[in-house]
């Protein structure tokens, strides 16, 4: 078991977004905000010792957003490259801390829980449980937490699978189905 102090929290938010059209997805108004500050606020009600988000500049109106809320911005400048690429970018600053482990998680998915957020860091051991990942009883996905050790293989990652390898081997946190949903498209906002 981990505490939340000893995690460096990542939100991934530099994402091309291509299934959602030309807008910006991140900045679509949810609930009456942008949608990446649902997940931003988990974050920051988690606790974590670092809150650290990846965009793909620092100076948008999304980075300005996630940095009044008090996070490190890390700059992707090529989405394109895919999810690894923005998780690697997020790992390797995250590996310039003393924390134990990275929690990831991804800026469309604004329905996970802090609840569920505080019960993978929960279940986080660096020896018994190294990697501690979402389920909803069929996929294993993000939020997923990586203990430091792995930090050097999950910069090694390529495209959009980032670190899917490892999520194979992770000890499961169980969500509902409805918590564990992201957003690709407008039609996935509730009231489109």
């Amino acid at each position: 078991m981990s505490d939340a102090s000893d995690i460096a929290a990542i939100l991934l938010a530099a994402g091309a977004s291509r299934r959602f059209g030309t807008a910006d997805k991140l900045l679509a108004t949810f609930e009456g905000e942008p949608l990446a500050l649902h997940a931003a606020r988990r974050i920051v009600e988690l606790t974590p010792g670092r809150r650290i988000a990846v965009c793909p500049d620092d100076h948008g109106m999304l980075a300005e957003l996630l940095a009044s809320r008090g996070f490190e911005i890390v700059v992707n400048p090529y989405p394109e490259r895919g999810l690894s690429h923005s998780l690697s970018c997020g790992i390797a600053e995250a590996a310039r801390g003393p924390e134990t482990a990275a929690l990831v998680c991804l800026a469309d998915m604004p329905f996970v829980s802090t609840g569920h957020l505080r019960d993978v860091v929960a279940r986080f051991d660096p020896s018994a449980a190294p990697v501690v990942a979402s389920t909803d009883g069929e996929a294993t996905m993000p939020p997923a937490l990586f203990a430091r050790a792995l930090f050097d293989r999950l910069c090694a990652g390529e495209g959009d699978r980032g670190g899917k390898a490892l999520l194979a081997e992770a000890a499961l946190v169980h969500a509902r189905a409805d918590e564990l949903l992201d957003i690709d498209r407008p039609d996935d906002l509730p009231g489109h």
